[in-house]
């Protein structure tokens, strides 16, 4: 079965090809658009391109696959259809760089492929069983009731982690009830398996895993929350915006898009939002980037060790994503003066892996570490299979 996987950005377009099969998989072809101004026209070339080539005509295609964001009222991995398009419209002033660009890309789908099945995996489907005390605000029931509430992101990442993790650590009746969940819900594990996953990027997030189902994250209600981003603020006490638009005359749109825009690793560092910049700023002396470092790693430790008392204990710390799979020294930090906890990492062997899965931690550790890429595409290619396969 070939299924291809649609990313969708605001001004962008990324796909993936897979050849899909019981015990099998494969990536056939990859591209991508940037500066889009019309998805039906990008959509076509790739699809034309695809056909040009001789890799698949555009009938071979059975289906679609979008990581949707966020969803109103509407979670899990579900058929592409009307009800999902008004999902996505319900929420779109809370993901607004994404939410309106998938809806758009749905529809273009519907129309130039319209025998293919179309099927959203939303990013907060890995989350709907946290318990409701971890998803709840304090906030007044009518907010509660409007949607306010913690709905959690990068759900792809983490649960691709929660699969690869339990293969890892040799536990294939955690990965088993992984590769099922979004069908048959969470399953019954006799012996506990606990991994805290660090999705460490130009986005990141934090999540707490007991046998393959998330029992809390770092993301909240948008994708704007947890851990600082590269330009995104995180975590920020509410009372601090109407402050700040006191004193500092700013407007709430404005104020919005200084803490969406012009925060993060860049509004600390005042370089850039690159970790990349960052980093070597930092040891060149610029202090404002050395804090900046400082704030992201003080923020991972700080909601993984939050997740040590929800979990209860811990076998596996995983790292991923891209500033998670390439920065040794970031690992180092993150890990230092844990030894107590089981947490001890090898410094020749987190040394030698950048980029790639490998095993960092000490030898005879009690808590395994290890690097794992993202491989966000293919845990949705693989359900949509599922999905699809259900559905047949």
């Amino acid at each position: 079965m070939k299924i291809l996987v649609a990313n969708l950005g605001s001004t962008s377009f990324k796909f993936r090809l897979f050849e899909m099969e019981e015990g099998g998989e494969c990536l056939l072809a990859e591209g991508g658009y940037e500066r889009v101004t019309d998805y039906g026209e990008v959509i076509r070339d790739a699809l034309e391109g695809l056909e040009r080539e001789g890799v698949a005509a555009q009938e071979d295609i059975a289906a679609v696959g979008f990581k949707t964001v966020l969803g109103r009222n509407l979670s899990g991995c579900v058929e592409a259809g009307d009800e999902v398009l008004a999902a996505l419209e319900g929420f779109s002033d809370v993901a607004p760089a994404h939410n309106p660009a998938y809806a758009a890309g749905i529809r273009q789908f519907r129309k130039i492929l319209p025998g293919a099945r179309r099927v959203a995996l939303f990013e907060t489907a890995f989350y709907q069983w946290v318990p409701e005390a971890g998803t709840r605000y304090a906030v007044p029931r009518a907010w509660h009731e409007a949607g306010i509430r913690r709905y959690g992101f990068h759900g792809a990442s983490h649960k691709y982690i929660a699969e690869r993790s339990a293969e890892l650590l040799a536990r294939e009746d955690v990965a088993t009830e992984v590769r099922g969940l979004y069908q048959n819900g969470p399953g019954r594990v006799e012996r506990p398996l606990r991994v805290i996953s660090c999705h460490l990027g130009g986005s990141s997030s934090v999540t707490g895993i007991r046998n393959g189902v998330a029992v809390g994250t770092s993301m909240g209600f948008s994708p704007q929350s947890g851990l600082p981003q590269n330009n995104r603020v995180g975590d920020l006490d509410s009372g601090a915006i109407p402050h700040a638009a006191r004193t500092l005359g700013l407007s709430m749109t404005e104020a919005e898009r200084q803490l969406t825009a012009e925060s993060g690793l860049l509004g600390v560092s005042g370089v850039g939002n690159d970790m990349r910049d960052v980093r070597a700023a930092a040891l060149e002396g610029n202090e404002d980037a050395q804090l900046a470092v400082d704030v992201f790693v003080h923020e991972i430790r700080r909601w993984a060790s939050s997740f040590l008392f929800d979990l209860g204990g811990l076998e596996g710390l995983v790292f991923t994503a891209g500033i998670g799979e390439n920065n040794p020294w970031l690992r180092e930090e993150v890990c230092a003066g844990l030894e107590e906890f089981g947490i001890i990492l090898d410094p020749v062997r987190n040394e030698g892996v950048r980029g790639e899965e490998g095993e960092i931690s000490g030898v005879g550790a009690k808590v395994k570490i290890y690097v794992v890429p993202a491989n966000e595409e293919l845990v949705l290619a693989r359900e949509v299979y599922r999905k699809v396969s259900s559905l047949n």
